[in-house]
């Protein structure tokens, strides 16, 4: 009997558990976003500023994406933390996001400063020519020898800052790349703010990351 009992509560657990499954089936037009942010936040409380740059917004950047209907994964890094591993990290939760159901285009990676080069390897690991990425403000020219196994894969945009000293075109690193890009786009802003304009929850680089997001590659 007690046997008997226990196979009942196994069916009745396992039949919720596959309803609960059906009834949060994935949304087709459910867009995601992965954003990952900069070092200094990795390095400091969110109510630290920096000296230069001021407060980095990590949570009005956030809420920006939030507003704009994204469902956003996100979390404060550990200090420290290897940029390839973390990557790894980010590809197994969108494989994981694919395996669900979500289209490829639905997924868009957004890294600012060392998390655009975390986004730039999840780019490379990933290999889905269709998952979009935005990298703002991670790439200098050095980066072609000294991180020679980065390849861009993807619908990728770059932006940057013209007086930031971290941050320049990188389509050398798209004529390098070995891996199929199906979009490629950049843009340069002039904010004058030097590496601090990824630090705010600028309209200049928030809006366009939200167009490449909604599949507008050609940022109209």
């Amino acid at each position: 009997m007690k046997n008997l009992f226990n196979q009942i509560f196994f069916l009745f657990i396992l039949f919720f558990s596959i309803s609960g499954f059906t009834q949060t089936k994935t949304n087709p037009d459910q867009a995601y976003i992965f954003f990952l942010h900069n070092k200094f936040i990795e390095e400091n409380d969110l109510n630290v500023a920096h000296p230069e740059y001021g407060k980095a917004e990590y949570n009005e950047i956030i809420n920006s994406f939030k507003a704009s209907n994204f469902i956003v994964f996100s979390e404060k890094r550990k200090k420290d933390t290897n940029a390839a591993d973390y990557a790894e990290k980010v590809v197994k939760q969108i494989k994981g996001l694919l395996k669900k159901g979500v289209k490829p285009n639905k997924i868009t990676v957004i890294g600012t400063s060392k998390g655009g080069y975390i986004a730039q390897y999840v780019s490379t690991y990933l290999e889905n020519p269709d998952v979009n990425f935005v990298f703002i403000g991670c790439f200098r020219a050095i980066d072609i020898t000294e991180i020679p196994d980065i390849n861009f894969c993807g619908n990728i945009l770059t932006i940057y800052e013209k007086s930031d000293i971290y941050g320049v075109s990188a389509i050398k690193r798209k004529e390098t790349s070995k891996l199929k890009v199906n979009h490629f786009k950049e843009i340069e802003l002039n904010t004058n703010l030097k590496h601090g304009f990824l630090y705010k929850a600028l309209d200049e680089w928030i809006v366009p990351s939200k167009k490449w997001a909604n599949g507008d590659y050609e940022l109209k």
